[in-house]
């Protein structure tokens, strides 16, 4: 509305000025300046004084919009909101303009309040981090932000250039400052007498035609005692556990070997002893057994293991072996254990012992699983898929796993179970990334999990 009866006073002026104008020309035509110069000049001028002033008043009108406008420029130049233009008197168009200037202040001065109430919320949330946070200039060295715990790590009263720890510790400036560790490295630093191991990593950015270096430590000296003392308690505990694991198999197949052995004694007739098959269980004993110590002893140093001891082995060999070992105790638990071998050929390079502890592992998950089950069963299954990865399988009928946990079952410690160690999944998958494979899971809730070897 405002800007509409600017546009007809613009007009109106205009139109002013030009009848004044044509007035003028029609004057100077009809008089005769010659013969009657005096009364012209009495005609004309005052015209001529009445144009001069209307275009003076065209001029101010039209101008005092654009003063306006590079008031308000100035102003925003400046970074100056605080300015308040009047909207209570003028012209329409002009408290309009106005109410327009005043609506832009108020949303830079709502948006730089924003900016700081982010840039103080940042930095005290930066302050209070255990994490060592500091930017610095890279050519002045001269620092642009520092939180407390970056010189409480380096044990640093003040820091406001990077020369100050030049001056005082060159090793210490070349470590942190001067080396870079764009992928995050540990190094281990001298503080008040003593080393202390960080976590660092840096990174560079630019600020107009400025480059600025960001540093992030980390003290993980505790971290890493703690760790280590914790991983030592849970030592025990999880070899413990994952002895047991095979012991048990071995414990039921020479408990079913000792009764028939009790019974041919009893009745030699009625109960013959078959030596092939108290020599076949003996021989179990013996492979899973010495499977054990090895186990025991690449666990131990697990983390060092660098070759394998490798060879091909027939898929149907090892699933005998498993069969020997795991269905006396299966079947006492009146779980139905089956094997499917897609090719009876199919070989793979694996450690056998290794490889059998972990689908010892697996099978006893899938037990723990599938108990409940009115039919519980667990199949074991080999195949090869079409990109000619080997893939072995142990899939049980049971609750499956659910979907909260499905991320964490592989982390070391990790367990659901009361008296569980958290640890059996982990190792089945470090041992599969020894054998350059993995561990794939597809479980469905109340249905099932299997669970996949692929070579």
């Amino acid at each position: 509305m405002g800007y509409r009866k600017y546009k007809l006073a613009f007009l109106f002026r205009v139109a002013i000025l030009f009848l004044l104008l044509v007035s003028i020309a029609y004057a100077i035509t009809i008089l005769d300046l010659k013969n009657s110069l005096p009364l012209a000049m009495v005609i004309i001028t005052p015209l001529v004084l009445i144009t001069i002033l209307s275009l003076r008043s065209l001029f101010k009108f039209t101008i005092r919009r654009f003063d306006e406008m590079d008031d308000f420029f100035e102003a925003v130049k400046y970074r100056d909101f605080s300015r308040w233009f009047a909207v209570q008197s003028g012209p329409p168009d002009i408290r309009e303009l106005h109410a327009g200037f005043n609506k832009v202040n108020e949303t830079f001065k709502q948006i730089n309040k924003e900016k700081e109430e982010q840039h103080l919320y940042l930095q005290k949330i930066l302050e209070l981090v255990d994490t060592g946070i500091v930017a610095y200039n890279i050519e002045t060295g001269k620092v642009l932000w520092i939180n407390e715990s970056f010189k409480k790590i380096l044990n640093l009263p003040t820091l406001k250039s990077t020369e100050f720890v030049r001056s005082r510790n060159t090793k210490l400036f070349i470590d942190v400052f001067e080396t870079n560790h764009k992928k995050g490295n540990t190094i281990t630093i001298d503080s008040e007498n003593s080393k202390i191991k960080i976590l660092i990593s840096s990174s560079l950015f630019n600020i107009k035609d400025e480059s600025y270096k960001l540093i992030v430590i980390q003290n993980i000296d505790q971290t890493l005692t703690q760790n280590e003392s914790d991983a030592w308690k849970k030592l025990l505990s999880v070899m413990t556990h994952e002895i047991m694991n095979s012991i048990a198999p071995i414990s039921s197949l020479a408990e079913t070997l000792q009764t028939k052995i009790q019974d041919s004694i009893k009745n030699p007739v009625k109960n013959q002893l078959e030596m092939n098959d108290l020599d076949t269980g003996i021989e179990s004993i013996k492979k899973r057994s010495e499977g054990l110590l090895k186990f025991a002893k690449t666990y131990r140093s697990l983390n060092k293991v660098t070759k394998l001891n490798l060879e091909k082995v027939l898929v149907k060999d090892l699933f005998e072996n498993i069969k020997i070992l795991m269905k006396p105790s299966l079947d006492k638990k009146g779980i139905e254990l089956i094997f499917e071998i897609e090719n009876s050929d199919l070989q793979i390079e694996m450690d056998r012992h290794l490889i059998e502890q972990v689908l010892i592992n697996l099978l006893l998950n899938a037990v723990e699983a599938s108990k409940e089950n009115k039919n519980p069963k667990i199949l074991l299954s080999s195949k090869k898929d079409i990109e000619g990865n080997s893939i072995i399988k142990v899939i049980d009928n049971g609750k499956g796993i659910p979907n909260e946990i499905l991320d964490d079952i592989f982390v070391p410690f990790f367990t659901t179970k009361k008296n569980g160690s958290g640890i059996g999944l982990s190792l089945c998958k470090q041992i599969m990334l020894l054998h350059k494979g993995k561990i794939q899971i597809k479980t469905i809730k109340e249905k099932g999990t299997a669970m996949s070897l692929v070579f």
